[in-house]
């Protein structure tokens, strides 16, 4: 029997890497991508490849009956859009992407009788707890990107209820690597500090670096949803970090050189920190690559931040305006 994948959001970030894997494991894969946040050349490598096949298409316009589905063996949902203050300047464009989205693809998946959903869902749905969390702690919903996200999972859930979908949900915590998303708004705290570095700037530490975040390298990442897919288990919900949070102070510090203070932001967490002992007793997963290891691996194709956005604290303070405007309230 063949084996085939369907990658929404293949051409993106972790998406590109499922990819990645899911061709050296000999599977034909079928990439879903509109090219708005991902981009062909994380695929150029492929080029040729007559196992992988890639049509542009939006999630929210998805038809039941895509011929990509046909005969599938796994859908991985990578699709949608990210970052918190766009969310909250464009709320109803999160619910469509990230919430319609799904169900768009969950009707695909059902239409096709695949063989098991997998999706990548947000560890943004604990909210601002401190604490080690595990899959059955408190939701805390504070922005509606998290919010979209976990609406998202309930529906891969509710079909999996009512519709016998196989299925299950992967809440990814603070995934870093190649290929990380390198422009748009104003985010991710390692292609932040990589423009810094290039252009000789001071990194732009929020607070006084002691806030951490479990970081999980972008190929354990993949690594953990093939599992996911691979097992007889289905309806799971399973964490995806290391467990070993890092803090931004020492992310700053492997990056090296000067660095400036800025303000606390509203409705971020102190710590982020997975307890990944589900998906290590079930899945038989463990995170291989470590945090020292994966940002020397970036720092080696750091110029791939050249033409990515510089923020400057000036700039970082009027990006941020309605994130202190909306979250201080909480």
């Amino acid at each position: 029997m063949k084996k085939i994948a369907v990658v929404t959001g293949g051409a993106g970030f972790i998406g590109s890497h499922m990819v990645d894997l899911l061709l050296s494991q000999n599977y034909r894969v079928n990439i879903i991508d509109n090219l708005k946040g991902g981009h062909r050349k994380n695929l150029i490598h492929h080029k040729n490849n007559p196992r992988l096949n890639f049509e542009e298409i939006d999630v929210c316009n998805l038809k039941p009956n895509n011929k990509l589905f046909k005969s599938a063996n796994y859908v991985f949902h990578f699709a949608g859009i990210g970052d918190i203050v766009p969310s909250i300047e464009n709320p109803s464009s999160y619910m469509k992407n990230n919430t319609q989205g799904t169900i768009n693809v969950l009707e695909a998946a059902r239409f096709a009788k695949i063989g098991k959903f997998v999706y990548a869902a947000s560890a943004s749905c604990y909210g601002k707890t401190d604490k080690r969390v595990g899959e059955n702690s408190k939701i805390s919903l504070e922005h509606p990107y998290a919010l979209s996200k976990y609406l998202g999972e309930r529906a891969v859930f509710h079909w999996h209820k009512v519709f016998g979908l196989p299925v299950n949900s992967i809440r990814v915590f603070n995934a870093y690597g190649t290929r990380v998303r390198t422009t748009g708004a104003y985010g991710a705290v390692i292609g932040v500090f990589f423009k810094q570095k290039i252009k000789n700037k001071p990194l732009t530490i929020v607070g006084d670096g002691k806030q951490s975040r479990d970081f999980v390298y972008v190929t354990d990442v993949a690594r953990a949803f093939l599992a996911a897919a691979r097992t007889k288990l289905s309806g799971r919900i399973y964490n995806v970090g290391t467990g070993s949070p890092r803090t931004v102070k020492y992310l700053a510090n492997l990056i090296g050189g000067k660095k400036i203070f800025i303000p606390n932001r509203p409705g971020e967490p102190k710590r982020s920190y997975s307890n990944n002992n589900k998906i290590k007793r079930e899945l038989k997963w463990k995170p291989l690559v470590s945090f020292d290891d994966g940002i020397n691996t970036m720092l080696k194709s750091i110029d791939n931040w050249k033409d990515a956005p510089l923020w400057t604290p000036k700039k970082i303070k009027k990006a941020t305006k309605i994130w202190f405007d909306y979250l201080s309230k909480n």
